[in-house]
């Protein structure tokens, strides 16, 4: 096999898993394409070991991986995202009094990529760690979470192989894999993702998730205030939060899973 047709043949097959709503066998992936069996098991090998694709044995099926995920990323945190994230991030920092942020996924960390701030009231001078630039563990932060409720449970365990990753920046949050599981079908049944002093004692944040074309989490609004002022209810919150993520779903020609974050009423869990 040479090496032209051997790259065309693996994004063939990366192209076709993410039309797909679950894993793929590799015999179906080979009579879709029709290619040997043979050729699709040495590139899905290939592909396994840079973090392309991710074998499910439990589902006889492989899956996209968490490089593929990241380079998704990459192409969305250049500037078009951002130039159409920042109007709408705007009107949410004005419309809640508080700074507004849009944010990534690199790796296992919140990556942010846009800031917006209220020009006056209390809210404006909350100091925050959250500017362009930072990177944060993505299991602690509300952004991070919301991305990672809207993934496939085998991507998050591939994210957190290692207890050790789940770090704790205040002794808060979960220490384990099953315990960011839980917070996660949290998430995916409210709709949105919070945290309380996870990050920083004394604030709380509010974040929901951005769609690409084939319902995959690209990105995320989220919102954090201090607990002591006196702001909507983190449902009420979180509701505007995720019209603002439908409306930047919508510009940049996304759409919203049709499992998953399955209503559009403010919770007031």
């Amino acid at each position: 096999m040479s090496a032209s047709p051997a790259v065309g043949r693996a994004l063939d097959i990366l192209l076709l898993l993410a039309t797909k709503p679950g894993p793929v066998s590799a015999a179906v992936l080979a009579r879709e394409l029709e290619l040997p069996r043979s050729s699709v098991y040495h590139i899905l090998t290939v592909l396994q070991d840079r973090g392309f694709v991710v074998h499910l044995p439990e589902q006889n099926g492989y899956g996209l991986g968490v490089t593929a995920f990241e380079i998704g990323s990459a192409y969305l945190r250049h500037a078009p995202l951002e130039r159409l994230a920042q109007p709408i991030l705007h009107r949410l920092a004005i419309q809640l009094g508080q700074a507004v942020h849009l944010g990534v996924l690199h790796g296992s960390e919140t990556l942010y990529l846009l800031k917006e701030r209220p020009s006056s009231g209390p809210a404006a001078e909350v100091s925050l760690i959250t500017d362009i630039g930072v990177r944060l563990p993505s299991h602690l932060t509300a952004n991070g979470r919301a991305i990672l409720a809207a993934l496939p449970e085998p991507q998050v365990a591939a994210l957190y192989t290692r207890s050790a990753s789940l770090v704790s920046r205040t002794g808060r949050g979960p220490r384990s894999l099953a315990a960011l599981h839980r917070i996660l079908a949290e998430t995916r049944e409210r709709g949105w993702a919070g945290e309380v002093e996870e990050v920083t004692p004394g604030l709380q944040s509010v974040g929901a998730a951005v769609f690409d074309h084939s319902g995959h989490p690209v990105a995320a609004l989220s919102t954090t205030w201090s607990r002591s002022l006196a702001l909507p209810e983190p449902g009420t919150v979180g509701h505007l939060l995720r019209e603002g993520a439908m409306r930047l779903t919508t510009r940049i020609s996304g759409r919203s899973p049709e499992q998953g974050y399955a209503s559009n009423t403010p919770s007031r869990r």
